[in-house]
């Protein structure tokens, strides 16, 4: 195995896009979980060792499809940004019902694991264990959102000494109401109250930033809201972006991305995560 990775990760060092249109690919695959014969991968970017601060903040983004579906690749390009900007950016794999036959349990079970290894394996990361973000989209939002809120579904083999909760978020167009009137509830309802987390805010709860589209069809910009006011009445900063007349997964394209992209990387600033540029 310890070949078949060194093989792969040389593979991924060597190979560069062919244009600038191509999602960039990550420095490195690390293994962070393996549950049975299904071994879940940290997918990493890093700052330049030439630039870059010790220990730095770091990010860890989830990928979207439902819980069903998807890949890590989604937040390729995110990520080669926060790196090139002086963050350690991470996309991580986890288990999804299309290809592992799971629940959205898995789903965070996976992603509490990821914070976990990445606290646990900071100074080895060179990253600061206090500045670890979360980011997600739709379900990866989620994701990100459950293991900042949500207690329990842990994976039993975790390091439970080492904390979950990453201290900022990061969140676009995030499925964070599972409730009777949020998103998957049919999938979730016999546990929706302990897994919703909109309905898990507290004052532990780290500061957020979401981008929302006025117009999506799976988040109403009113669940948005809702989150912004359940955050801010515990004296928790929740900052949000709507986007008028935009719907679900607006962020991957054209100027949204670019807009979104920008707000993000401001507010990691303002926590202290990046430095600011000349403009900022």
């Amino acid at each position: 195995m310890k070949s078949l990775m060194l093989t792969v990760c040389s593979a991924l060092l060597l190979w560069q896009p062919a244009c600038a249109d191509e999602k960039p690919n990550p420095d490195k695959l690390i293994p962070y979980k393996t549950v049975g014969d299904v071994t879940l991968n940290l997918h990493v970017f890093e700052p330049a060792e030439d630039s870059r601060e010790r220990p730095c903040a770091a990010i860890v983004f989830f990928f979207g499809g439902g819980w069903k579906g998807g890949t890590p690749s989604q937040f390729y390009s995110q990520s080669r940004h926060l790196a090139d900007r002086g963050m350690v950016a991470i996309c991580a794999e986890y288990r999804i019902s299309s290809k592992h036959g799971t629940t959205p349990q898995e789903c965070v079970k996976d992603g509490k694991s990821a914070i976990r290894w990445v606290r646990k394996h900071a100074e080895q990361l060179g990253v600061d264990p206090e500045r670890i973000a979360a980011g997600g989209g739709s379900a990866g939002g989620h994701v990100a959102a459950a293991t900042a809120t949500v207690d329990g579904f842990s994976e039993e083999s975790d390091d439970s000494t080492v904390s979950c909760r990453p201290d900022a978020l990061v969140l676009f167009n995030p499925v964070y109401d599972n409730g009777p009137d949020g998103y998957g509830y049919d999938r979730v309802k016999e546990y929706w109250k302990s897994f919703s987390p909109l309905h898990n805010v507290s004052d532990k709860t780290p500061p957020s930033i979401v981008f929302l589209g006025t117009k999506d069809k799976l988040i109403p910009a009113e669940t948005g809201k809702a989150w912004k006011s359940a955050n801010e009445k515990v004296g928790v900063r929740s900052d949000l972006h709507l986007y008028d007349g935009l719907g679900h997964g607006f962020f991957n394209r054209g100027e949204s991305f670019d807009d979104t992209l920008n707000k993000t990387d401001a507010f990691l600033v303002s926590l202290g995560y990046l430095n600011p540029t000349k403009d900022q």
